[in-house]
């Protein structure tokens, strides 16, 4: 019998190796997305372990042969063989076990094809060829001889049998094999053989079973029955999903300009009463029509899925709506452990900018006072730190995104910091000079100032322009590049505390007395509103030219900003100062010749007997 057992199992191992050739079609039949040389190493990867294991198997024959004529007295050289037998065990376990791991590398890659049941259900996949028949023949004929099984009279799912043959177990009913299962079939399913063919003969025998139980007159006459009992349900509730929408419709109009007034956002009306109830109207059309073609979509699955032959149709429509609803909720609850470690590093990080805003407005209300740190640095600093917490906290949130590490959202990223690097070249120049203008505390909002050519009060200072009002009420918006590019002067920095010194000049000629000049420019300084009088005004004489002298008057105020009123008053009152005092204001290389010409003082200052002098004329007598 030892001998019988050991030459069978020396033909197996010619028929594995010729097995082994024929099995590079195995996979490659099922495998359509999986390369052709990942197969290619699969297939011969296989063949060395089942030629291994086979003649392991054959050597385990030999040893329990041995062990068997081996005399009770000789227990040495028992245990040897045992010893022999039981690595050989282990190694054949081990070979089983690399054929799983192989199996398994490709079980996401490789396509299994469908035994069919009676109503295009898929009742298992097959994976493997046996023999000379490919997965996907072994597939079809398996299916052809199902198919068959109803038709044979007395059918039952007993009737259905597991033989065990050589390497197989067959699923037979009465003289036909439906299913010759191998132990790579078994291996596919990470079970074995024999529990693989019992869980086929399971399946089949209640797949017929089922169709003969839906297919009988009364299941048919039943499934007539109740099909025609939906399609009158939902003719009616389509009938009276328009009859409310028709009612919604009629109670809108007549709410017109009573509960409905329109939409009005201060003093903007947004929707007046007519064309409010023209979109409420709309969004009712657009909702009963929604509403019914969802009672349909809902209905046409229940009808299909009464008769057996179109259930498929019915998981089908049902698919198109719960397979993404699914796939979105399974993807929200793979993505709750990320999003409440989302949650707490915003958590973290909010309470570190509500930190940095107290820090910022205790600076800005001079709470708080650090040395060389400047109370208007404090809102631009904040935001700068702001900006560097957010991006840091985005660093970090970052991993924990859906999709974060696809390569579309990488190129997205990529694209959008190429565009904000050369579409913001620009405007960064403007944001950096900002920067720079606010720690170098040029000037600040309100102030009087001259930037270049343009001379105003600061009224904004934004990341990328200043805007300075002139005294024309001109708004002019000046980029920070060019205000860092140009000479700027600020009157308002100083003057609350040490006052604005303004000046202007005037030119008389060197028949007055210049004392008598100080005093009068003091004079008509003192009277100037908003001019101070301490400190004193002062005069300097600027320059002595061919015909007269420069003088100009300083005086001090703390109201830079209303410089063109000052000075204008400041003129008046040294016109009517000189006026008083008798001083003529020339104007530069201007000649008068005093005999019979008037006086250029006005009129309101001379005195009332004045009378012009006339010419006079000499003449020499020799």
């Amino acid at each position: 019998m030892n001998r019988i057992k050991l030459l069978s199992l020396s033909i197996l191992v010619v028929l594995i190796s010729h097995l082994g050739n024929a099995q590079n079609d195995s996979i490659s039949d099922a495998a359509d997305s999986t390369s052709v040389s990942v197969v290619k190493n699969y297939n011969k990867k296989l063949k060395e372990l089942e030629t291994l294991r086979i003649s392991d198997s054959i050597e385990k024959v030999k040893l329990e042969q041995q062990i068997v004529a081996l005399s009770s007295s000789d227990g040495e050289k028992r245990l040897e063989l045992e010893e022999q037998l039981k690595r050989l065990n282990e190694n054949e376990a081990r070979l089983i076990s690399e054929k799983k791991q192989q199996i398994e590398a490709l079980r996401k890659s490789v396509k299994g094809h469908p035994v069919l049941g009676f109503f295009n259900d898929t009742l298992f996949l097959i994976h493997t060829k046996l023999g000379s028949f490919s997965p996907k023949e072994r597939a079809e004929a398996v299916t052809r001889r199902i198919q068959t099984l109803p038709n044979t009279i007395g059918f039952a799912a007993d009737s259905l049998k597991v033989v065990e043959v050589e390497t197989t177990f067959d699923l037979v009913y009465q003289e036909t094999i439906i299913i010759s299962v191998s132990e790579n079939d078994a291996l596919w399913n990470d079970t074995t053989s024999f529990k693989l063919a019992k869980s086929y003969k399971e399946i089949v025998g209640n797949a017929v079973t089922k169709y003969k139980e839906e297919t009988t007159l009364f299941s048919i006459a039943k499934q007539i029955g109740l099909a025609i009992l939906v399609i009158l349900v939902i003719a009616l509730l389509i009938k009276y999903i328009s009859k409310l929408f028709v009612w919604t419709a009629l109670k809108i109009k007549e709410q017109e300009n009573k509960r409905i007034k329109g939409i009005k956002f201060k003093n903007y009306t947004f929707f007046d009463a007519a064309r409010q109830v023209t979109a409420l109207l709309l969004a009712n059309k657009v909702l009963k029509w929604f509403t019914i073609l969802l009672a349909i979509y809902i209905a046409l699955p229940i009808l299909f899925g009464i008769f057996p032959w179109t259930q498929n149709f019915a998981d089908t429509l049902f698919g198109y709506v719960f397979n993404p609803v699914k796939k979105i909720l399974l993807a929200f609850w793979n993505f709750l452990p990320n999003l409440i470690t989302i949650a707490v590093i915003i958590f973290v990080f909010r309470y570190v900018l509500k930190a940095l805003r107290f820090l910022k407005n205790e600076i800005e209300k001079g709470n708080l006072t650090i040395p060389g740190f400047y109370p208007d640095w404090a809102t631009p600093t904040y935001q700068l730190v702001r900006i560097m917490v957010i991006a840091f906290m985005i660093v970090v949130i970052f991993p924990y995104l859906p999709g974060s590490d696809s390569p579309v959202f990488k190129g997205v990223s990529v694209f959008l910091g190429f565009l904000f690097t050369f579409g913001s070249a620009g405007s960064l120049s403007n944001i950096i000079a900002g920067l720079v203008l606010t720690y170098m505390r040029l000037f600040k909002i309100g102030d009087r100032v001259k930037i270049g050519d343009v001379f105003g009060d600061v009224i904004e200072k934004s990341t990328l322009v200043t805007r300075v009002r002139t005294i024309k009420n001109e708004i002019i918006s000046i980029p920070n590049s060019t205000v860092m590019n140009s000479h700027t002067i600020n009157y308002s920095s100083d003057a609350p505390e040490k006052g604005l010194i303004i000046h202007s000049t005037v030119t008389i000629g060197y028949d007055v007395p210049w004392k008598q000049m100080h005093e009068t420019l003091i004079e008509a300084a003192k009277r100037t509103e908003m001019i101070l009088p301490e400190p004193t005004p002062f005069v300097l004489q600027t320059s002595l030219d061919d015909f007269y002298v420069s003088y100009q008057i300083n005086a001090y105020t703390k109201e830079p900003n209303k410089q063109a009123v000052i000075y204008s008053n400041l003129h008046q009152n040294i016109q009517d100062v000189c006026n008083e005092n008798g001083i003529e204001i020339l104007s530069p290389h201007y000649r008068a010749a005093r005999d019979g010409n008037t006086t250029t003082i006005p009129s309101g200052y001379l005195p009332k007997d004045y009378i012009a002098p006339s010419f006079n004329i000499r003449t020499k007598k020799e």
